[in-house]
């Protein structure tokens, strides 16, 4: 029996669905396989937790905004409250990590959370490699792997586990560089946030003719602006973002109608049948046609 690929799950604005842990202890830990995802990858995501990843087999390749990383086996990554990331890898690996809310270090207005953990998601960095020839950045990486072992427990004890997270969290904020409030990202918020509003734009209006010019003026910036905006957000410029969204919805109408391939291409933004079909097998490595078929054989 073939084995079915898992999916990211996003809202509109690319937050992840999934609740990362319960209400009563926001925390979870995954061992995944990138490789097992659709496209061997966890597409374009964030999330209001922290996240921290340990490559234990293999190597992942990480996105974070503009910027790419391989990390090698051994390695490990922080990726920062409600920032964009996407993971990939070309072969099987051992992925563990764990997500979890920033208020296990205590609530928003005390002391420990505004002295401690605020300034890192309003001033600090989108992502920190973790690198086990580094003293500080290994003894993390230690502290992370006793946590793994803590979730592989029947029982995994929450006590034990929130103590471990601050020691890991002394270790990390204390080894960082933190910006100052004169240097906050709020440039790089805004432009967070812009990009949001035109990939809603996007989301809503890719069966029509919309071009450069309407994303941009979606939150009224130059066409220059939003393509800054873009590259530096999910490192893909708007029109083939808009393209990889039509084919996205396309494959998925064609599973879900009996439509023809002409309609499907016309209602996700084609104007010409001949370019969709040539794009569909750019993205999915099959044509439409060949994809349908081997979607109803599982």
């Amino acid at each position: 029996m073939e084995k079915q690929h898992l999916k990211t799950i996003t809202d509109e604005s690319y937050r992840e669905k999934l609740p990362n842990g319960n209400p009563d202890f926001p925390f979870h830990y995954y061992l995944e396989n990138v490789w097992d995802f659709d496209f061997h990858c966890i597409a374009w995501h964030w999330h209001p937790e922290f996240e921290f990843i340990y490559v234990r087999e293999g190597s992942v390749i990480c996105y974070v905004g503009t910027e790419k990383l391989v990390l090698s086996k051994g390695y490990g990554l922080f990726v920062n409250s409600g920032v964009l990331h996407r993971y990939e890898a070309t072969d099987n690996n051992v992925f563990p990590n764990i997500v979890f809310s920033p208020n296990l270090f205590g609530e928003t207005l005390g002391r420990i959370f505004t002295k401690y953990v605020k300034p890192i998601i309003d001033y600090g960095i989108s992502f920190q490699i973790f690198d086990p020839n580094i003293e500080w950045q290994n003894t993390v990486i230690k502290i992370l792997l006793a946590i793994f072992e803590l979730q592989n427990q029947d029982n995994p004890n929450e006590i034990e586990t929130v103590t471990k997270l601050f020691e890991l969290w002394n270790v990390f904020y204390n080894s960082i560089e933190i910006k100052s409030e004169t240097q906050a990202t709020n440039r790089e918020m805004q432009h967070r946030s812009q990009l949001q509003i035109m990939l809603q734009y996007i989301h809503n209006n890719y069966g029509e003719n919309i071009k450069l010019d309407d994303i941009a003026g979606a939150v009224y910036i130059s066409k220059n602006s939003a393509l800054q905006i873009f590259r530096k957000g999910i490192n893909i410029s708007p029109i083939a973002y808009l393209i990889q969204y039509r084919l996205a919805r396309a494959a998925e109408l064609l599973l879900s109608t009996d439509r023809t391939i002409a309609s499907i291409a016309t209602e996700t933004g084609f104007d010409n049948v001949g370019y969709f079909c040539r794009k569909f097998k750019e993205k999915y490595c099959m044509s439409a046609k060949k994809y349908l078929a081997c979607h109803l054989k599982k």
